[in-house]
């Protein structure tokens, strides 16, 4: 009941329960509002924590396991909690979340970053009332699934708002940039005058110069339409996308609210999303004291949330576009017009004496083309070539098979190398030098 409403209309998403007394409960949606609740009681601890955690959560969403959308799935929390200086440990969690995508290497991706009261400044301005603020601001956030025609006809249609009010607000959310965007909204003189935008608007420019010193500002992308459906932010947002996925939903963007495919033309959505939550504790403090909460009780917070199983689904999708090598070979002996078996043999076993990891063809005479073949399907990065011509001169041919068929000469047969030299010189081309 604490958090009704809060959750936006994202509320739908949560399972309801309700024990044998009638209590109404809830299994946990996110890690987040614990944390929150965690805080008020524990308050007069943890004034100031920083704190991360994986946890189950769990949504009354349609499953889609290609796109890492579930009904249970786990999340990786960070949190700053305490009061600092404005926007000093909103960089650092920003800079968190940059740090750790790019260290799973989940692939090119940006930070959609919008703040909530710059939202509010807007739909203010436009002449949005204030009881249909928070509806109007959950329609904006679909227009990362939506074309505008869709978001305008469900602010008109199904939400009643005017429909100039509703193109003033199409004119800023369709707005996205970087630090030029905030000099064009600081140079609007209507929404510059709003006090909540304003306000907004100074936190940015503090953001930005702070996450030039962290050295991410160019993984952030000031975006107008990022809203955030949950409704208990009350400054910055953000959500982290993929920069494949953002170019596959504007090739698809769904027709008459329908994408064909269903969900999975719309790609796997963001892989990491948080922002500041300054009154969450204090409303639950409120709520457990039957009065308004202390300034001591009102702990502001900022935070983090990955989506672990989408970043699992990204990278198992990635691994799985890439040829897998057959087997783990390093070298493979050929021998050319001549079987020479015994002799292959021999290499070989001198490679895997020498922990080189070697193969040969199990025939006495095999075609030359057949053993290049082998070679190249199982992507195997060198080869030992020999003939009779080779064996009565003591050498041996090496030839560098991860050269490209388009770079590569097609009548070099390799370079010759003095039989006793082989064995460094492949340790030298495998990097073992």
């Amino acid at each position: 009941e604490v958090l009704a409403g809060k959750y936006g209309e994202d509320s739908k998403l949560i399972y309801d329960l309700e024990d044998q007394g009638g209590e109404k409960c809830s299994l946990r949606y996110d890690l987040t509002v614990p944390f929150a609740r965690f805080l008020a009681m524990n308050g007069n601890a943890y004034q100031n924590i920083k704190r991360y955690q994986i946890g189950k959560v769990y949504r009354r969403d349609q499953p889609a396991m290609t796109k890492g959308r579930m009904r249970e799935f786990y999340q990786c929390d960070f949190d700053i909690a305490g009061t600092y200086e404005a926007m000093v440990p909103d960089a650092e969690v920003l800079r968190i979340a940059v740090e750790a995508l790019t260290e799973l290497d989940v692939g090119p991706f940006f930070i959609k970053l919008n703040h909530r009261k710059i939202l509010d400044g807007i739909f203010s301005v436009c002449g949005v009332p204030e009881a249909s603020i928070r509806p109007i601001s959950s329609a904006v956030d679909k227009l990362d699934k939506l074309p505008w025609e869709e978001v305008r006809r469900e602010m008109t249609e199904e939400k009643h708002l005017d429909p100039t009010v509703a193109d003033k607000i199409g004119e800023y959310v369709k707005l996205k940039g970087g630090r030029e965007l905030l000099d064009q909204l600081r140079a609007d003189k209507e929404l510059s005058s709003n006090a909540k935008a304003k306000e907004g608007l100074d936190d940015m420019e503090t953001l930005f110069n702070y996450l030039e010193i962290f050295n991410v500002l160019d993984k952030i992308s000031f975006d107008m339409s990022l809203a955030r459906g949950l409704d208990y932010y009350t400054g910055i947002i953000y959500e982290a996308v993929l920069v494949q996925a953002e170019e596959q939903k504007r090739v698809a963007k769904p027709v008459n609210g329908k994408a064909d495919g269903g969900e999975e033309s719309v790609g796997i959505g963001s892989i990491a999303a948080g922002g500041r939550y300054d009154e969450l504790v204090g409303m639950f403090a409120a709520a457990a004291g039957g009065k308004k909460a202390s300034a001591a009780q009102r702990i502001p917070c900022v935070g983090v949330s990955l989506g672990v199983e989408r970043i699992f689904s990204v990278l198992a999708n990635r691994a799985d576009a890439h040829e897998h090598r057959a087997n783990e070979a390093e070298v493979m002996v050929i021998s050319v017009f001549d079987g020479l078996l015994e002799e292959r043999m021999r290499i070989c076993s001198e490679l895997w004496q020498n922990d080189i990891k070697a193969e040969f063809m199990y025939k006495k005479k095999p075609k030359a083309a057949a053993q290049f073949n082998a070679c190249n399907k199982d992507r195997i990065p060198l080869a030992v070539i020999i003939g009779s011509e080779e064996l009565a001169k003591g050498v041996v041919r090496i030839k560098d098979m991860r050269i490209s068929s388009e770079e590569r000469d097609e009548k070099d047969q390799g370079a010759v190398v003095a039989r006793r030299d082989m064995v460094d010189e492949l340790k030298r081309l495998l990097g073992r030098a």
